[in-house]
């Protein structure tokens, strides 16, 4: 059988023929990455809408075709997203860990190399399992680099292996007979010729080998007659033997090879993530891809005791959501409440039932509360490291922060997440827990000073995140509450936001675009008029009740809102006040981007890499854009626009090509800036589209770095984190910061000294109590601050905690019985099995029994005096007669047990088989399971040739 037919079979158990089988140029590690990814999920959908009895046709591969296919359209923004995080990562561990060959299969290190891909599943399926899906992402990227670099860098394709070495995600398996350190693997190429490099015997054989690497040449550890990596970079490949046998493009030594390897990469990448899929589920899977129906709902509330009426507001607000959007496309993906008070704040409640949320808001009671300020800092900063990117969430309160020291934490995460914080202040910040007669004039005037800070504070907040301070008395926040209902929509964009303060007269613009309803604009600020003026002249003011333009208002408090009747074409807004204000229009669209500054790469192979935390100041820059939501839009300006001005930079645009734009910028300002955007619509459509980012970006003169190695916290041992800075700037004492959400122990140093222009290292020491469970996430945040608070910059870091993990060997099903009487008239008949599920003596326990396939009714039941034994029945309809059942462990180890009562080919028995979950393994139940099969023969195009197939299909 030729590698192509077995490649083939092995993309056929998930319909991935249709559209992962490559032929083209170059593909990256973000290619094959993102091709696996949205053919896995495309495949996740398939199959949960076949559980429902849903026809579904297979997507073209794009967010926007797969996320439409999952009946998820408006999540094609995180989805997207999540397949840029993923590919980021991956492309990371070249800049960061290129040196390091256990990373990429180099140097023979192969049972490192493994070690690291087996390691990282681990922490994925621990954080899966805690709906901690943004670690298992930063992980999951991780481990794809390695895993992709075994089929370029080794000698598998070369061996004429026709699958993915699935033992590369196995702890307790062989990869395969890998060669001696003494036993020579290559000879030198032929002059620019290499095809031929690698010894017979080596081939012949089945020997393991990679090539050597090494980017300085007096270093070179490679022994006598191995191969080498080969390439500019790698030194070694001048070393006899010459030359190398890498197939990273199409123009490596061994390049004529690179689609091979290639092909099998995105079928090894489909193998992992399905073995990720089993451990975690359909549903869990697909929210940890970005793919939900909604947006998180997201409360931080304050629960001292003058909060109470605050509480029953959020309580009518959340099931006033909860019944209106739960079953329709704007159902929340993930609720989210975080309560504070002082001294305490948390826990954090993160649930995808709705249920679960309503009982968590029901149990908040309003108590206690003996000082004024609160800890409202600290359950922001909880919030913003639980939710996921971009989410928008709602901090109720009416007291000032005591946790201060963390405004600039606060805002780091809200920069590196891009959330929305929309603050719901009532009583004026105050009045609540003594009256202002207990007080001496003196301090009734100190507290007027610190009410006037901390509602400023706030105020701060919600300008750098896009959100908005909303100030109102107890009795008026039931009617402001109507922003969270109108927020929760997953297709909501910003198309202007602007702040002033001062106050002044000034007039903005803003275009609308066709895809664009539920035009709205709000306000906060008092005293402030306005008017708006559409496309077509017609003006009117918003006092004014009588005009067509606007369709509804309301004023409470210091917010305003107007919904617009929308039409497209240039807007207009004059707006007038002496008093600070803060204007943001809003529409729902599938459109919206992403954006990142991009900055060279200090991997010695250049390229640029994503900018994790502030871009540099005062010199140029890069950003790359990616529009979501639609596959034909072309961006034609995008603009760095002062967030309290109307200072702009514009950028010059070059189209990548999957909705990627790289914009370059003679300059980053100094001022903090947002990122606005147009473009058009390629479909035919008229009219030019606008869309701004809501957080505001602040540029520094600081660089903040920190290996980018998502190094896991075993509970009770010190993980050391270093971290450099470097400033283009004055030199002095810069103050070091260094905090987590989980509140675990760590130190640091207080400062750090730097020269002029100079650079200097830190560590932090952190430390998971060793009771804490595994999967849990915690974030570090480490901000460097120049003399004179003059400047800051940051660097934020995930880390997920893991136990020691032993139990590798996947759970075994045993058949205790099946029977049958099924007729010709299957829908006359029954069938029903009987099995036993253990996980061995030394496992860690069956977690999870579920259905992969069948229509009928399964049973579950632990056995009498055992913890390890679980028993299952299952009985079905004869018009059914396949069953799958999926068996997951303790630590999300996956088997997959097939049993049916059709009768094999030439055989009485029923068809079973008890397997690791794999593709590989699927491939091998082909035939185990194929019954009164046919045989369909066709022909497909790969690789520019048209090759006949005859494949048996049951």
């Amino acid at each position: 059988m030729s590698w192509l037919v077995a490649l083939c079979l092995l993309l056929l158990q998930t319909e991935a023929f249709k559209i992962a089988i490559f032929s083209g140029n170059t593909l990256t590690h973000e290619d094959i990455t993102e091709r696996a990814i949205l053919n896995v999920t495309a495949q996740v959908c398939r199959a949960l809408a076949r559980a429902e009895g849903k026809d579904f046709a297979f997507p073209r591969l794009t967010a926007v075709a797969v996320a439409a296919a999952c009946e998820a359209p408006k999540s094609s923004k995180s989805f997207r997203e999540t397949i840029k995080l993923i590919q980021e990562k991956n492309k990371g561990v070249d800049t960061s860990l290129y040196s390091d060959p256990r990373y990429h299969f180099d140097n023979e290190n192969f049972t490192e190399g493994r070690k690291i891909i087996t390691d990282g599943l681990s922490v994925v399926k621990a954080s899966n399992k805690r709906n901690n899906f943004e670690a298992a992402r930063n992980k999951l990227g991780e481990i794809l680099h390695p895993l992709q670099d075994f089929y370029s860098h080794s000698n598998w394709v070369e061996m004429e292996n026709e699958l993915p070495n699935s033992n590369l995600i196995r702890s307790n398996a062989v990869i395969g007979n890998i060669a001696a350190k003494s036993r020579a693997t290559c000879r030198d190429c032929i002059g620019d010729d290499c095809t031929n490099n690698i010894l017979e015997d080596i081939l012949q054989e089945k020997i393991l080998t990679s090539g050597y690497f090494d980017y300085v040449p007096f270093l070179s550890t490679k022994p006598t007659g191995k191969c080498s990596h080969g390439g500019t970079f790698d030194r070694t490949s001048k070393i006899k033997p010459k030359g190398g046998i890498n197939k990273d493009n199409l123009d490596a030594s061994h390049g004529h090879l690179h689609i091979k390897a290639v092909n099998l990469a995105i079928a090894a990448t489909s193998e992992l993530l399905e073995d990720i899929r089993g451990a975690a589920g359909d549903r869990p899977f697909l929210q940890m891809m970005g793919i939900s129906k909604g947006k998180a709902l997201c409360f931080v509330i304050d629960t001292t005791g003058s909060m109470s009426d605050d509480i029953a507001a959020v309580r009518t607000v959340t099931s006033s959501i909860i019944n209106s959007k739960v079953g329709t496309e704007d159902e929340p993906s993930v609720y989210i409440l975080v309560p504070f008070n002082d001294p305490e704040f948390g826990p954090l409640t993160k649930t995808t039932d709705p249920n679960v949320f309503k009982n968590a808001i029901d149990s908040l009671s309003a108590t206690g509360g003996g000082d004024f300020p609160e800890m409202s800092l600290s359950g922001l900063q909880l919030a913003l490291t639980g939710a996921p990117r971009n989410s928008e969430i709602f901090l109720f309160t009416d007291a000032p922060a005591k946790d201060q020291h963390l405004r600039s934490t606060v805002i780091a995460l809200i920069e590196q997440t891009k959330s929305v914080v929309n603050f719901m202040i009532t009583g004026i910040l105050g009045f609540r827990r003594r009256r202002q007669s207990d007080d001496s004039q003196q301090q009734q005037q100190s507290r007027s000073r610190m009410l006037t800070s901390d509602a400023q504070l706030y105020r701060d907040l919600a300008q750098v995140s896009g959100g908005l301070a909303i100030e109102v008395s107890k009795s008026e926040l039931p009617v402001a509450t109507s922003i969270i209902t109108e927020s929760s929509s997953s297709s909501l964009v910003t198309i202007l936001q602007a702040a002033r303060s001062p106050g002044k007269a000034e007039n903005f613009t803003f275009t609308v675009d066709e895809s664009v309803r539920n035009l709205t604009v709000y306000i906060t600020g008092t005293f402030v008029t306005l008017t708006v003026i559409s496309p077509s002249g017609v003006s009117q003011e918003s006092a004014d009740t009588a005009g067509s333009l606007i369709t509804a208002s309301q004023s409470v408090g210091n917010f305003k809102t107007l919904k617009l009747k929308t039409q497209p074409g240039l807007w207009e807004i004059k707006m007038v006040s002496t008093n600070p204000y803060i204007v943001k229009v809003i529409g729902d669209s599938p459109i919206d981007f992403l954006f990142d500054f991009l900055e060279v790469s200090q991997s010695p192979f250049g390229d640029l890499d994503v900018v994790d935390n502030r871009p540099r100041a005062g010199v140029n820059g890069s950003l790359i854009v990616t529009v979501t939501g639609s596959d034909s839009t072309t961006l034609t300006e995008v603009i760095l626009v002062e967030s309290s001005g109307s200072r702009e930079v514009n950028g010059s645009v070059e189209a990548l090509g999957g909705g990627n734009f790289l914009t370059k910028f003679d300059r980053i300002p100094a001022e903090e800036f947002v990122v606005l955007v147009k473009g058009q619509n390629s479909n035919g459509s008229s009219g030019i589209l606008q869309r701004q980012s809501p957080t505001s970006i602040k540029a520094s003169t600081l660089i903040v770095t920190s290996p980018d190695s998502n190094s896991v916290l075993v509970p009770g041992i010190p993980l050391s984190v270093p971290f450099s800075v470097m400033t283009s700037g004055a030199g002095g004492n810069f103050r070091i910061q260094a905090t987590n959400d989980q509140g675990f122990n760590s130190n640091f140093p207080s400062s750090l000294f730097l020269e002029t222009g100079g650079s200097a290292n830190g560590t932090v020491n952190l430390t998971a109590p060793s009771t804490t469970p595994s999967g849990t996430d915690v974030t570090l945040t480490i901000e460097v601050e120049a003399p004179g608070s003059a400047d800051i910059n940051y660097v934020v870091l995930r880390f997920a905690v893991l136990k020691t993990v032993t139990d590798f060997t996947q759970p075994v099903c045993e058949l205790l019985s099946l029977q049958s009487n099924c007729s010709d008239i299957c829908s006359l008949s029954m069938w029903e099995l009987s099995v036993q599920v253990t996980d061995g003596a030394e496992g860690t326990g069956v977690d999870r029994v579920s259905l992969r396939q069948g229509n009928g009714t399964m049973n579950t039941s632990l056995t009498a005096g055992s913890e390890n034994i679980t028993l299952v029945s299952y009985s079905s309809s004869c018009c059914s007669p396949d069953v799958e059942l999926l068996v997951v462990d303790g630590v999300g180890n996956v088997a997959s047990c097939f049993y049916s009562v059709r009768k094999a080919a030439n055989s009485s028995q029923p068809a079973t088989t008890n397997s690791p979950q794999s593709p590989a393994a699927a491939v091998v139940s082909l035939s185990t399971r194929a019954v009164q099969s046919f045989v369909l023969c066709f022909s497909i195009t790969i690789l520019g040739l048209s090759l006949p197939f005859e494949i048996g299909i049951n």
